[in-house]
């Protein structure tokens, strides 16, 4: 556009020139750098994580190295089929989630070189030998994590609508880095790992090691209290579910969170039926106002009404204002834009007959484009008569002023443009000898003007039109005073022959299937849009009665979440079911799949606490994390079944001490892949730059529900395998 823009310019008169005053390119540039800045310190953040508790140099780096290789995959990929790298794309890459699987690998190799206990150093073919067995032994598990948390995203595709457009490119993109990580846990990790891990098998405790002896020490003693008070324990992880389901419906709800994208869009109204001299005259006011009074502000462009064409008319007295705003750095009135954007709406009340709606410009085209208002919030009503249509939007008005984080109401003005009435005196016009059209063509041509013909310049064409100079046709009297010829070639003034006044007519007449409505909207602020929009059902239909054939719906950005909701209801069932079939594979168990699967509620309860501690409402973002989320929470729960059941097989009768020794030996994988994977969200989750606002929701989630998943799992579920093992012994004795 920027080219095709400069080759325009070169064509231009003298002293014309096109200067951009909205450049979204701004915005889309500190999103993605928003993104590159989180890639950056997850990154970061998981290849300390893995050094740390492998206790390893060589192989901290052995499985950070999936990262860059992982995402050179997905690069590939996302180029192949077309994905663009942007804000949701790679919005919710979680690098930890990319390693996990080579984590379990190498922690069982490292694991078992440590067990061999040989003075001389390994030879690279038993080095191949150790590596084939361990990778063996923990390929069920990591492959069967691995599919699982890829197979898990499927479901996302299958949304619809503005969700689908979001989260789809983030579902594909998360889904190529993974399937490039599970092709390099197959053949590159255990391939580099007889390489590149040392053969020495005299191994000396380092800091790491420390540190894990300490936690499995201090694990081991409340897991052998918790295995004497079972009943307690699940009672209490019983309760807190309750209590987060409970939690849960007092969130409230938004469809997507608001991006901030650097300037404000104003919705401008004046008086309606005003002109185009009184539209500049109020708007040229505001926009002083907000220069002068704000040092935030760069410059302000006001465009005033539209083509009277179907696809975005636009009145005189409607006005949209461009609020283009400086560096946040360098602000001082504010420290947020919801700051700033009340302070600037409050000094717009000093200018009177004026109403200013400060939204975001892409958002309030967004919320035009989906409802046809540029609110937040839509109430539509629907019936026949204009009038009563406006009556019932005035009583919704006023009860949306009651209600707590309602802002910039809005009524959609169907009556009060003045219109000028011309009722005729029909015996009069006819003891004149005259008709209603030949009267109709006079008014007609002296106001509206009528074409006498053409002219021709080169090979263009005008019409030429004829009517009264503007001098003559500025008031109502101008109307009355109108000379009607008559036959006989006398001339009548028009009040003779008619009543002339000015009344209120239709301003406009909207229509939505075929029916007539009225909107009035509002904009959310400090508040979720769900609980707004139930507060107002429950008043709406204590206070107003609406009469046959009259009715009110709901949209705007409820109306979203609420499409979005119900394609959730089918996509997470989906997702759980599939986690159980994949499950069920792995261990041809019903029972231990049911064991396994009681990570995901566990995930739930931490996901829904960390949402409400943080304040946030449940999104689609939100949502979206929770499908994330139950792939990723299983995988512990994968890697404790599968080592009871190797000890049960070699021969361990106690299930008390199966539990034990396999929570033991596995406790530093388990809190590896935790760590990493939740850890490698919290600079999305505690990001505040451009655009973070979409991902914050998602890293929530996926952080609080894993390590609630992970501490519970770690005590839960040795007591429920103890349950229901002694529950299948009891069953054969019988």
């Amino acid at each position: 556009v920027k080219e095709r823009i400069a080759q325009i310019q070169k064509t231009l008169p003298k002293g014309v020139e096109i200067e951009p005053f909205l450049d979204r390119t701004k915005m889309v540039n500190n999103a993605i750098g928003t993104v590159e800045k989180n890639l950056l310190e997850g990154a970061l953040i998981v290849i300390f994580v893995l050094v740390m508790f492998l206790g390893n140099f060589r192989a901290g780096l052995l499985v950070a190295s999936v990262i860059p290789l992982a995402m050179l995959f997905a690069i590939c990929m996302m180029n192949f089929f077309g994905v663009s790298g942007n804000l949701m794309s790679l919005g919710a890459l979680d690098f930890g989630l990319i390693v996990d699987g080579a984590v379990i690998i190498v922690e069982t190799i490292m694991h078992n070189l440590i067990l061999k206990k040989k003075k001389e150093n390994l030879t690279q073919s038993e080095m191949d030998q150790e590596v084939s067995n361990s990778s063996s032994k923990m390929m069920n598990s990591a492959v069967f994590g691995q599919i699982i948390i890829l197979i898990v995203y499927l479901p996302i595709f299958t949304l619809e609508g503005i969700e689908g457009k979001m989260f789809k490119p983030m579902a594909q993109t998360v889904a190529f880095a993974l399937l490039g990580a599970f092709i390099l846990s197959l053949t590159y990790i255990p391939m580099m790992s007889a390489f590149f891990l040392s053969k020495k098998t005299n191994h000396k405790k380092n800091f790491s090691d420390k540190i894990i002896d300490k936690i499995t020490s201090y694990y081991e003693k409340h897991l052998i209290m918790a295995l004497r008070k079972q009943k307690a324990i699940i009672i209490s992880v019983v309760g807190l579910f309750i209590i987060s389901v409970i939690t849960l419906s007092f969130l409230g709800g938004e469809f997507i969170p608001s991006l901030e994208e650097g300037d404000f869009a104003v919705d401008t109204r004046v008086l309606t039926g005003s002109n185009l001299k009184t539209s500049i005259e109020f708007t040229q006011k505001a926009a002083h106002i907000l220069k002068t009074q704000f040092p935030e502000v760069e410059k302000v462009v006001t465009k005033i009404g539209g083509g009277e064409v179907p696809l975005d008319p636009m009145p005189m007295d409607a006005a949209d204002m461009m609020v283009i705003l400086k560096d946040k750095s360098e602000w001082t009135s504010a420290k947020t834009f919801n700051e700033l954007s009340q302070k600037m709406s409050a000094a717009l009340k000093d200018v009177p007959g004026i109403t200013a709606g400060f939204q975001y410009p892409v958002q309030m085209r967004f919320n035009e484009l989906m409802t046809g208002a540029r609110q937040d919030v839509v109430c539509k009503i629907f019936g026949e008569n204009l009038d009563t249509l406006a009556v019932y939007a005035d009583k919704l008005g006023k009860i949306v002023n009651q209600v707590k984080g309602s802002e910039n109401l809005f009524v959609e003005p169907v009556t009060g443009l003045p219109q000028v009435i011309i009722q005729y005196n029909r015996p009069m016009i006819a003891q004149y000898n005259l008709s209603i059209s030949d009267i109709n063509k006079v008014v007609n041509t002296a106001f509206a003007g009528q074409s006498t013909g053409l002219i021709f310049e080169e090979e263009k064409r005008f019409d030429l039109i004829v009517r009264l100079d503007n001098k003559e046709r500025k008031n109502l009297e101008d109307v009355q005073n109108l000379l009607i010829p008559t036959p006989n070639g006398n001339q009548i003034p028009l009040n003779q022959l008619a009543n002339v006044s000015i009344k209120d007519g239709p301003n406009q007449i909207q229509r939505e299937d075929t029916k007539r409505r009225i909107v009035v909207g509002f904009n959310v602020k400090g508040r979720d849009v769900q609980s707004i929009v139930i507060e107002l059902q429950n008043k709406v239909s204590k206070k107003i009665k609406f009469p046959t054939g009259y009715y009110v719906s709901y949209g705007g950005a409820f109306e979203n979440l609420q499409k979005a909701k119900t394609r959730l209801m089918i996509a997470v069932p989906v997702s759980l079911l599939l986690i159980f079939i994949l499950l069920f594979f792995a261990f041809k168990s019903v029972k231990h799949s049911l064991l396994i699967y009681t990570a995901i509620p566990l995930s739930t309860i931490g996901g829904i606490l960390f949402l409400a501690l943080r304040g946030m409402p449940f999104s689609i973002s939100a949502g979206v994390g929770f499908i994330a989320l139950f792939g990723v929470a299983v995988l512990n729960g994968i890697v404790l079944i599968a080592e009871f059941n190797r000890l049960k097989e070699q021969g361990i009768q106690s299930l008390s001490r199966i539990v034990i020794i396999g929570t033991k030996l596995r406790l530093r994988p388990v809190l590896m892949t935790a760590f990493v994977a939740s850890l490698g969200f919290l600079p999305m989750a505690l990001s505040n730059g451009s655009g973070a606002e979409v991902q914050r929701p998602l890293a929530t989630v996926v952080i609080g529900g894993l390590l609630v998943a992970t501490f519970l799992t770690l005590f839960l579920l040795p007591i429920l395998y103890i349950l229901f093992e002694k529950g299948i012994k009891v069953k054969k004795q019988k």
